[in-house]
C-alpha cells in the first residue's frame, strides 16, 4: 500500500538557506482497518541540500476486549534507491521500539537501528508496519522534518575480525541470539561485550531485528578473548529466524509470509553471504513468532530460548522427533539432520547473556571454524559456563566417536555410551534419549559423575543426553525438571 508522495519545497536551492542550518517539516496523518496491508509505504521527496533527515510519529492506543488484540506500529526507512524486494535502499527498521529517528552521514548523530550515510535528494519511503489492529482501527500521524545544511562524509564502517586468538581446536562457549539499543534492546553493545566476558564466553553474534546496523557497533569490543560474529534476527510475519555469520553489512529482508514463497531466496542469499539459517523460538506463542515456514534449508534449530519454558520443551520435542523420523534439508548429506542450539535472546538488565549457550567443538576461534562445528552438530547446549560436560560413545574394536558424529560399528555391536557431568544441578537427572525415547536416567545427587550405558546400533540409531533440574513438583505432572544441559545426538551403525 503506498500513499500520497509528501513534497519540500526546495529551500535548498537557496545557499544561504542551507547554509543557515534551515529545517522544513510535513505531518501526514491516516487512519487503517484491520486487514490493512503488512506495510504501508510514504514516499517522501527529499530536495537538494538536505544534512538530516528526522521522522517521528505516534498512534493510538485504544482498549480493546480482553483476547483482542491491540495497535502495534512498526516503523523504518528506504533511501532514494527504493524499496525493491532485497532492500538495497534500506537504510534502517526500528520496529517499535521508537517513536523518532534521524539519519545523516554523521554516524554518531544517527540513530541507533539506522544506517549513516548522506541524505540524497529523491524519493525516499518511510514505511509503516501494522503488525496488530484493533477492531477500531488504528489512526497515525507521521511528521517528516528535513534539516538543511552540507550533507557531510561518512567514515567507513569498523567491522569485527573474523578470529581470535583461541586454543586451537577446543570447546569454544558462545551465544548467538543478542539484542542492543540497535534494535529492541536496552543494553548498549558495550554493555552486551561486558555481559558476555562475565558469563565466560568466547564468541556472540549481534542479532539485531531487521537491520544491520549493529554490525559496525562494536569497534574496541572485540579481543583476544572475544570473538564478535554479523548477523541479523529476521523478523517476518509467520516466525522469527537468525542469520548467523554472515558477511559483515550484510542485510536479510523480512517483508514476507511464509505464502509468499520468498523465504528460499533469503535462505540463499544468507548462505551466499557464508552465514548459517536458523530458525528461533519455533514455538513462541506470541503473535508472528511461531515458525511456519518450515525447516528446507535451515542449518540448525533454536530448541532452547532464554530461562528454560514449556516452549522450549516443545521445540525440544519437536526436534526429537525430526531426529527420529529424518528430513529433508540442512545440507548434511548421508547424515541428514538438523543440529540444536541454544540462546539467551537478552535484551534487558535481568536477561542474562549466555543463558544458555551453545557450546561448540571448532579448530579454532574464527567464524568459518564455529560455523562449520555448528552445522555439523559437533555441539551442546549449557544454562551457564559452570556446566561441563563430556559425551562419546565407543565401539568393542576401538571405534570412538563424539557429539554430531557416528559410531560406525555392526548393527549388533555393543555401544559403549559415556557421559561426565561437572558443576551440574544438585540431584541431577541424567537422560539418555534415543529414538525409542529414554532408555536409561540415573540422578547425580551432587551434580557431577560419570554415567556409563551399554546398547547397540539395532536398537538405538542414536543417542543424546540430556542434564536436568528435579521436577519442581517432584514429578507429581510427570514432567521432567529445566534443562541444565544437553548434547546433540551420536549417531550408532554404519
Amino acid at each position: 500500500m503506498t500513499l500520497a508522495p509528501v513534497s519540500f519545497a526546495s529551500a535548498a536551492d537557496d545557499a544561504e538557506g542551507s547554509a543557515t542550518g534551515a529545517e522544513d517539516s510535513r505531518t501526514v496523518t491516516g487512519h487503517l482497518e484491520p486487514g490493512a496491508p503488512d506495510f504501508v509505504y510514504l514516499p517522501v521527496d527529499v530536495p537538494r541540500g538536505v544534512r538530516e533527515i528526522h521522522v517521528s510519529y505516534r498512534y493510538d492506543r485504544p482498549q480493546v476486549p480482553a483476547g483482542t488484540t491491540g495497535n502495534a506500529l512498526d516503523i523504518g526507512i528506504f533511501d532514494e534507491r527504493g524499496t525493491r524486494d532485497g532492500g538495497r535502499g534500506f537504510r534502517g527498521w526500528s520496529g517499535g521500539f521508537r517513536t523518532e529517528f534521524a539519519i545523516s552521514a554523521d554516524r554518531a548523530a544517527t540513530t541507533p537501528a539506522y544506517l549513516p550515510g548522506p541524505v540524497r535528494a529523491g524519493r525516499w519511503h518511510v514505511v509503516l508496519g501494522p503488525y496488530t489492529i484493533a477492531p477500531q482501527g488504528l489512526d497515525y500521524e507521521v511528521t517528516i522534518t528535513l534539516r538543511y545544511g552540507p550533507a557531510g562524509e561518512t567514515a567507513p564502517p569498523r567491522f569485527p575480525p573474523e578470529r581470535a586468538k583461541g586454543r586451537g581446536r577446543a570447546w569454544y562457549r558462545g551465544d548467538c541470539h543478542l539484542h542492543t539499543v540497535h534494535s529492541d534492546g536496552a543494553r548498549t553493545p558495550a554493555e552486551t561485550a561486558a555481559a558476555a566476558r562475565a558469563a565466560k564466553l568466547d564468541f556472540i553474534t549481534t542479532t539485531e531485528h531487521n537491520t544491520s546496523s549493529g554490525h559496525a557497533a562494536w569497534d574496541g569490543l572485540w579481543g583476544d578473548d572475544l570473538l564478535v560474529l554479523c548477523g541479523e534476527e529476521v523478523t517476518t510475519r509467520n516466525g522469527h529466524y537468525l542469520a548467523v555469520g554472515t558477511e559483515p553489512g550484510v542485510f536479510v529482508d523480512w517483508r514476507y509470509r511464509a505464502r509468499d514463497d520468498a523465504y528460499p531466496r533469503y535462505v540463499r542469499q544468507i548462505h551466499a553471504a557464508g552465514g548459517l539459517v536458523v530458525p528461533a523460538h519455533p514455538n513462541c506463542p506470541f503473535v508472528g513468532c511461531q515458525w511456519k515456514f518450515g525447516y528446507e534449508g535451515a542449518d540448525a534449530v533454536e530448541v532452547w530460548n532464554g530461562p528454560w519454558t514449556t516452549d522450549d520443551e516443545l521445540a525440544v520435542a519437536a526436534w526429537d522427533n525430526a531426529l527420529t523420523a529424518g528430513r529433508e534439508g540442512g545440507g548434511h548429506g548421508a547424515m541428514d539432520w538438523l543440529p540444536a542450539v541454544g540462546n539467551s535472546d537478552a535484551h534487558r538488565d535481568g536477561q542474562v547473556v549466555g543463558l544458555p549457550q551453545t557450546v561448540v567443538l571448532a579448530d579454532d576461534l574464527s567464524r568459518q571454524a564455529l560455523l562449520a562445528g555448528l552445522r555439523a552438530g559437533r555441539s551442546w547446549l549449557a544454562e551457564s559456563a559452570d556446566v561441563d560436560v563430556e559425551f562419546t560413545a565407543s565401539g568393542p574394536r576401538g571405534e570412538h566417536a563424539g557429539i554430531g558424529e557416528r559410531l560406525r560399528t555392526a548393527s549388533d555391536a555393543k555401544a559403549t555410551v559415556r557421559l561426565k557431568v561437572t558443576g551440574g544441578p544438585a540431584k541431577a537427572q541424567v537422560r539418555f534419549m534415543t529414538d525409542e525415547g529414554q532408555l536409561y536416567a540415573t540422578t547425580l545427587a551432587d551434580g557431577a559423575g560419570t554415567v556409563e550405558w551399554q546398547t547397540t546400533p539395532s536398537y538405538a540409531a542414536f543417542v543424546r543426553a540430556e542434564v536436568r533440574h528435579p521436577a519442581a513438583d517432584g514429578g507429581a505432572s510427570g514432567l521432567p525438571g529445566a534443562m541444565s544441559a544437553m548434547t546433540n545426538p551420536i549417531w550408532l551403525g554404519r
